[in-house]
């Protein structure tokens, strides 16, 4: 298996503010070995962890994420919204989310979020940092709902990728071919044991997403899925 049974959602989502450092160090502190999280571009190019176009839901600012620049990041507070314990964090830079990642000993799982940014800049700036902090490749895997951004991703590393989709396309075996994925991850809301079946049968790890509760992710994985995206510390037993 490449990454884990439990996958820290954005973090882990359901227990500290999305996307962010504080987050990566909770989900470490629970014993997830995982963890799944967004990247995306500020208007200057600089790669962040960040899942919206807008900032309006998790920060104390409103407007688009791409009207930002690096030196505004430390005037945005991307705690309070969830709770005071985690006032003040900061919107993270890839590069300082991959160097903690790399120090925990955790494995992550980028998701490309292209959010109206170029996506020949996203992919070009992702592979950039990656290699600057030479995080291992094996406890790295890349994704995206925009699959022109994941072509263009494994056109030009060899860094794995996994398939992201809402539900599985009829041509999700063609795509999957195009990039070298070696996982799928889907929905969990809109995967059938005929899906999971016919997903595993040609190879493939298989994920879902976003699973909340044990009973459901004991049963996903009881029908072959390899793992689940989660926002709170599942027991992976």
């Amino acid at each position: 298996m490449r990454m884990s049974r439990i996958i820290g959602h954005r973090g882990l989502a359901g227990e500290a503010p999305e996307n962010t450092l504080a987050g990566i160090r909770l989900a470490a502190e629970y014993g997830l070995k995982w963890v799944e999280v967004d990247v995306t571009l500020l208007g200057d190019g600089t790669t962040v962890l960040f899942h919206d176009r807008r900032l309006n839901r998790t920060t104390n600012k409103n407007g688009r994420l791409q009207s930002l620049t690096c030196s505004e990041l430390e005037t945005i507070d991307a705690g309070s919204w969830f709770s005071e314990q985690f006032s003040g964090e900061k919107i993270p830079q890839l590069g300082a989310a991959l160097k903690l990642i790399k120090e925990l000993g955790l494995g992550v799982n980028l998701e490309l979020k292209t959010n109206g940014c170029s996506e020949p800049k996203l992919v070009e700036t992702v592979v950039k940092t990656i290699a600057e902090v030479e995080f291992l490749k094996d406890r790295l895997l890349v994704s995206s709902f925009n699959y022109r951004a994941l072509v263009r991703f494994s056109d030009c590393s060899d860094i794995q990728v996994g398939c992201l989709f809402e539900r599985l396309p009829v041509n999700w075996h063609k795509k999957a071919l195009r990039v070298n994925a070696v996982s799928i991850h889907l929905s969990s809301k809109r995967t059938s044991k005929r899906q999971i079946s016919r997903v595993k049968s040609k190879g493939y790890e298989l994920y879902c997403h976003t699973v909340n509760s044990l009973t459901v992710a004991r049963q996903l994985i009881d029908d072959g899925v390899d793992g689940v995206f989660s926002d709170y510390p599942l027991p992976d037993d």
